[in-house]
C-alpha cells in the first residue's frame, strides 16, 4: 500500500495548540488510513493508503476543516518526490535549517516573483509545486514578503530529508 506524507498548513500540533499528534493520529485511522506516524510538531504525518494523493488530500482537510472550524491546507507528497525535492535545493551551500521547501497544492504560477520583497537578501527558486527560499537570516526575522507562499506550508531542508527517510523506511518495511 502506498505511503504518503502529508503536510499541514497553519495548524500548530503541539499539545497547547489546536490539534493533539494523538488526535491527528486518531482522524488518520478514522480515515482508514494504517501505519500512522507524526513526526515533530509542527503538522507532518505519515500513513499508509490505496487512496490517490489528491483524494486522500480532500479527504483530510475535510475531517480537520470540521474539528477546526476551518479546513486547513493539506499537501501530500511520498517518499521519491520527498528526496527529490532535497535533492533538487538549489543552494547547495545554505545551511539546511535556513533553507526552506514551500510545498503548494498546485503549481506555482507563473508570476510568482513577480511580488517578490527580499530586504534581507533572502534567495528564492520556484521549481513546479515547490518554492525554495533560502533565509541567510533566518526565516523568523526575515521581512520577505512574497504573495505565493500564502497557499503553501513551509518546512526546512532538515524536515525534508527527514521526512523522505521516514517515508522510504516505512516502504522498505512492506518489502
Amino acid at each position: 500500500m502506498p505511503v504518503h506524507v502529508a503536510l499541514l498548513r497553519a495548524i500548530n500540533v503541539g499539545g497547547t495548540g489546536k490539534l493533539a499528534m494523538a488526535d491527528l493520529r486518531a482522524i488518520c485511522e478514522g480515515l482508514g488510513f494504517s501505519d500512522v506516524k507524526t513526526y515533530i510538531q509542527s503538522g507532518n504525518v505519515l500513513f499508509r493508503s490505496d487512496l490517490p494523493a489528491p483524494e486522500a488530500a480532500v479527504k483530510l482537510g475535510a475531517v480537520l476543516g470540521e474539528k477546526l472550524g476551518k479546513v486547513p491546507g493539506v499537501v501530500i507528497r511520498d517518499a521519491r518526490q520527498l528526496r527529490a525535492i532535497a535533492d533538487a535545493s538549489p543552494f547547495p551551500d545554505a545551511k539546511t535549517n535556513l533553507l526552506h521547501v514551500v510545498f503548494l497544492p498546485n503549481a506555482a504560477p507563473a508570476d510568482a516573483l513577480d511580488k517578490l520583497v527580499a530586504p534581507d537578501g533572502e534567495e528564492v527558486v520556484v521549481a513546479g509545486h515547490e518554492i525554495y527560499v533560502h533565509y541567510p537570516n533566518g526565516s523568523g526575522p526575515s521581512k520577505m514578503k512574497l504573495p505565493a507562499l500564502k497557499t503553501g506550508t513551509a518546512r526546512n531542508l532538515n524536515t525534508v530529508r527527514k521526512l523522505a527517510e521516514l517515508a522510504h523506511a516505512m516502504e522498505a518495511d512492506e518489502a
